[in-house]
């Protein structure tokens, strides 16, 4: 089994994980904030783009992963457009950034579709992706507008 594992320790490395999380799904209820521990936990069904290749052919299946997403080193957590009442309530993440500040601490957003966004106040960066298990197959590919 081919599982990824990325670290991310700068805004580079950041930007490698956010196109790896691209299109990943996640339900409100399954993301969580530990102050104690100053970590903010999501599990994400994400899109396995590192599998997409280029090619004459067209695909016909694709594959999705169960992963989780840790960011640590996290000061506060502030939310927009999402009820957290709500745990079943799916949200398509589009990207992860950050923002400096007094660098090297900043804030990381994560932008879901429909507005919603993830604000993290963070010491400096510090996440991880991590698969959790094998892939599944599914036939619909995420779609951009150009």
């Amino acid at each position: 089994m081919d599982l990824l594992k990325l670290a991310a320790l700068d805004e580079e490395d950041l930007s490698v994980i956010s196109a790896h999380v691209q299109d990943a799904v996640a339900k409100v209820g399954e993301m969580t904030f530990s102050k104690r521990e100053k970590r903010f936990a999501m599990v994400m069904r994400r899109f396995a783009w590192e599998k997409e290749k280029g090619g004459l052919f067209r695909r016909t299946s694709h594959e999705r992963r169960l992963a989780a997403l840790n960011f640590d080193r996290v000061l506060a957590v502030r939310s927009t457009s999402i009820d957290k009442n709500r745990p079943e309530t799916v949200l398509a993440l589009l990207a992860v950034r950050f923002m400096p500040s007094d660098a090297p601490s900043g804030t990381i957003e994560l932008a879901f579709s429909g507005g919603a966004t993830i604000h993290l106040d963070v010491e400096c960066i510090e996440t991880r992706l991590s698969d959790l298990g094998a892939a599944w197959e599914t036939p619909v590919k995420p779609r951009h507008s150009a």
